[in-house]
């Protein structure tokens, strides 16, 4: 099933997380340790603790918490998605409850977790529908958690380079050129919801020259969206690009932030 992007996303052209879940479960890492371990110690990822992972795509917040002993679930309106995710997770002989479903319908009863989290998924959501839901299946003082893992292209010439080649290729991607502006208070969560904690911090990642093709084939404007031919094409370009730029292993800076929320009242 194709996940159709809301008109102000990519001009309405429609893209398919599952078109890419392989590449996506390969070089789509996710955040750094660093980052779950600012979440531990703001009370996130404990032992014990339920999380649900919207929009886990191949899950991975949700296999991360799971290692820490938490009681995970996990749903992605992509099927292909969900079956990537059980794939690692069995792999990794992980309990993790996957489900195909939006996060407009959550398919859990009411007052179901303790926190629920959403990485770089938040945007795609009707947050009218969302949000009601998230309240519903969260338990009295229950969390919030949106965060991104984001690189620099302002900041870190690889990142532009690719960033530029793929707006060659498909000009219709609009997550080009992120500029690190993060407000610590967004307006769609003003009147919902209160902010528990933000936090907001960058880390040069380390990459080899294929695993940073793979992860830029696996993104929305390439792999998601375009036709096998030309996504070969683009990676054929993108790998004469990195040779001429650089080396077999590099660091591509990012950015990793993360909002918490408790609901207002």
């Amino acid at each position: 099933m194709a996940e159709k992007a809301p008109p102000p996303i990519d001009g309405g052209r429609p893209f398919d997380w599952g078109k890419t879940s392989q590449d996506y479960a390969i070089y789509r890492a996710g955040p750094p340790e660093s980052f779950y371990e600012k979440l531990l110690a703001l009370g996130v990822g404990l032992s014990r603790q339920r999380i649900l992972d919207l929009g886990t795509g191949t899950g991975v917040l949700a296999r991360q918490f799971a290692k820490q002993g938490s009681v995970v679930a996990g749903i992605d309106i992509s099927r292909e998605q969900i079956q990537a995710a059980k794939t690692l997770a069995d792999a990794d002989g992980l309990d993790v409850d996957l489900r195909v479903a939006p996060a407009e319908q959550i398919p859990f009863p009411d007052d179901s977790f303790d926190v629920i989290t959403a990485n770089q998924c938040w945007l795609y959501f009707d947050k009218a529908k969302t949000i009601p839901e998230v309240k519903r299946v969260l338990v009295t003082g229950g969390l919030l958690v949106t965060s991104h893992f984001t690189w620099l292209p302002r900041r870190d010439r690889i990142a532009a380079a690719s960033e530029e080649l793929v707006l060659k290729h498909n000009p219709q991607w609009s997550a080009a050129d992120f500029g690190g502006e993060v407000p610590p208070f967004p307006k769609w969560a003003q009147g919902a919801f209160n902010v528990k904690a933000f936090f907001l911090y960058e880390e040069p990642i380390p990459f080899t020259r294929d695993i940073w093709k793979g992860r830029i084939r696996a993104c929305r404007g390439i792999g998601a969206a375009m036709r096998p031919d030309e996504v070969q094409r683009f990676d054929e370009a993108h790998d004469t690009l990195l040779r001429s730029i650089a080396g077999e292993d590099f660091t591509v800076l990012h950015q990793i932030g993360c909002h918490m929320f408790t609901f207002s009242t």
